[in-house]
């Protein structure tokens, strides 16, 4: 059997999840994360398939440099992925934090 407490929490919880703003929040969050789970698996998958399937392009260099392309487009994964992981954490900190906020305020 619940408590008093037990009871009010689980209210509490219900209420919240039925709040438009927290369902627009978990929607936006949700789509932004697949939406960049998707971009960085898009330019994984093309390095992986041009290394697999274009090695005469990867091995070829750049003007007659000493540097390849293999390595131009594995620097530019890795930078890549590192841009992406800024991208998520400056949206995080700021609008979603501010949404997350804005939902505690209204909850109590």
């Amino acid at each position: 059997m619940l408590d008093k407490q037990s009871a009010a929490t689980i209210d509490d919880t219900d209420r919240i999840m039925r709040d438009p703003a927290f369902q627009a929040l978990v929607k936006e969050r949700t789509s932004f994360g697949w939406t960049m789970s998707i971009a960085m698996l898009v330019v994984y998958l093309a390095f992986i398939f041009l290394a697999a399937f274009g090695k005469g392009f990867m091995a070829s260099t750049i003007a007659g440099s000493f540097i390849s392309w293999g390595i131009v487009f594995g620097v530019f994964t890795i930078v890549f992925a590192f841009a992406l992981t800024g991208i998520y954490v400056s949206r995080a900190n700021g609008r979603f934090d501010d949404l997350t906020a804005q939902l505690n305020r209204d909850a109590m």
